[in-house]
């Protein structure tokens, strides 16, 4: 099942080129739903934004610290996916019964 989470990832991978072609129709077709639209239009601006603001430089060997300290960080605690039997739809529970 296909989440407008999942959908608005797969439309900001289009706009980077890095999105696989077996992805590429499902993100076509959100482009025509108002939510698609929107959210195009606003990974656009945000990336206009980002590339006309006017930011210092950063300091040397940010990006390696930045990676190392990603890399030190605990992988969040897996979720778990329950079937709702009503309407066939599930729900992700963050933090799962043992």
């Amino acid at each position: 099942m296909y989440t407008n989470k999942k959908l608005r990832e797969h439309i900001s991978a289009l706009m980077d080129g890095e999105l696989p072609d077996a992805d590429q129709e499902l993100a076509l077709a959100a482009l025509q739903e108002t939510d698609g639209r929107q959210a195009w239009e606003l990974y656009h601006l945000a990336g206009d934004a980002l590339r006309t603001a006017d930011t210092p430089a950063l300091s040397p060997g940010f990006r390696e610290r930045l990676a190392e300290r990603l890399a030190a960080e605990a992988a969040p605690p897996p979720r778990a996916v329950v079937p709702d039997e009503k309407d066939g739809l599930a729900t992700v529970l963050s933090n799962p019964a043992p």
